[in-house]
């Protein structure tokens, strides 16, 4: 059928341009075929890319990174530890996935914290958002602190983290003599207000 929001050609006002370059591009509704026959849903019109993980972990049967709900953007990262482990507040400790993973060239993995395990237990990623680039190759682990003022049990399979990825723009790098001036020049560290 018709995609919503384009006007048969003869309903166009007169002297109105037929060159739709400008218009903005509707929105195909959930099951709609695109020109290339692929299947679109209301999520995305692009593309989609793929994600190649290897289970680096000993558990033939260690699930795969997954989302927690339909829409969510990112994928839930659990704890691969053996058995147990309790963190001290304010302790820092690398804790591995079980997964290491082929991001395609042009994005990144961000690992960022999951709100659950920070509003309830005060478990983060000390440096979120974590980038895991192209070319790595390795497993992924989180850098975890304990901001809680009370020693934190991880067990094996716990979900701490999600790994988000993200278009990645390179910009070709030019030493200036000076910068473009702005209103705010080199203010900064509260200069525009608290």
């Amino acid at each position: 059928g018709r995609l919503r929001g384009i006007a048969p050609r003869a309903a166009l006002a007169p002297g109105h341009s037929e060159n739709l370059t400008h218009c903005p591009r509707p929105r195909p509704e959930p099951g709609a075929r695109g020109t290339s026959g692929v299947t679109m849903d209301s999520r995305s019109a692009h593309e989609k890319i793929v994600l190649e993980f290897k289970r680096v972990d000993k558990d033939p049967d260690w699930p795969l990174p997954a989302r927690g709900s339909e829409w969510a953007s990112g994928l839930d990262l659990a704890a691969a530890v053996e058995g147990e482990l309790t963190m001290s507040p304010g302790e820092i400790r690398l804790i591995p996935t079980g997964w290491a993973v082929a991001v395609p060239h042009g994005y990144e993995g961000q690992v960022r914290p999951r709100s659950g395990a920070a509003s309830k237990r005060g478990l983060t990623v000390i440096n979120t958002p974590g980038t895991v680039d192209s070319d790595y190759r390795g497993e992924i682990s989180l850098a975890m602190v304990n901001l809680s003022g009370a020693s934190q049990k991880i067990a094996r399979g716990d979900r701490l983290a999600q790994l988000v990825i993200a278009k990645v723009e390179r910009p070709k790098v030019v030493l200036k003599e000076e910068l473009s001036e702005t209103g705010r020049g080199e203010g900064g560290f509260g200069s525009t207000g608290v």
